[in-house]
């Protein structure tokens, strides 16, 4: 394993994910269900997850290139899109869509309690911010050591989530909404300092 590039993949899929992020939300749409159900829809979410990431970590950049789109093409575009994600983040704004599509699918699913594929699997977790920003990282590896440090980085990221999770609700309650909100921020400018330079990257590849 390559310490560095887990580092770095680790440091970015944590921020795209957001377990702190994410937690609250979890709590909340779980709120007065069995302790059960709550540790079921904590598995089961993360599992959805990791299937569709993993499982996209291997086909996407196939996908991409059969479509006939550059590597520096997606670092661009993804790059912009981060970036977004990231600024949204800083102004709290990614937090309240978050919670407004978490509210919508518990008054669409015919299931309000199973909430471990829509909304939380996807696109809580595995959302097209993860998929970009996991694609641009293996499009980036050069031998099977690096693919393995970005996987292992996603495995580690993902049990972070599960147990966060598991956490949720004590773990809101004891470090409150304002702590959740700082540190929301602090990762949104950390992911669009990443996403400028995934930009810069696409486009020195493309001129030189």
């Amino acid at each position: 394993m390559e310490i560095e590039l887990f580092i770095s993949a680790f440091t970015i899929l944590f921020v795209i994910i957001d377990p702190p992020g994410c937690a609250p939300i979890f709590a909340t749409l779980t709120q007065g269900t069995s302790r059960k159900h709550q540790n079921i829809m904590a598995f089961k979410s993360v599992f959805v997850a990791a299937i569709i990431l993993f499982g996209f970590a291997y086909a996407g950049e196939f996908i991409f290139a059969k479509l006939g789109i550059s590597l520096d093409a997606l670092r661009i575009a993804g790059g912009i899109m981060l970036f977004i994600i990231g600024l949204n983040m800083v102004f709290e704004k990614r937090t309240e869509s978050r919670e407004d599509r978490a509210e919508e699918a518990l008054e669409e699913a015919e299931n309000p309690e199973d909430i471990s594929v829509f909304p939380m699997g996807i696109p809580m977790i595995a959302g097209p911010g993860t998929m970009a920003s996991l694609l641009i990282l293996m499009s980036q590896a050069s031998n099977k050591a690096q693919e393995a440090s970005i996987l292992l980085a996603l495995l580690a990221v993902l049990v972070i989530t599960y147990i966060s999770f598991l956490i949720a609700g004590p773990l809101f309650k004891l470090l409150g909404k304002s702590f959740t909100e700082v540190l929301t921020r602090i990762l949104g400018v950390l992911l669009a300092t990443l996403a400028a330079q995934f930009v810069l990257d696409g486009i020195q590849g493309t001129l030189f």
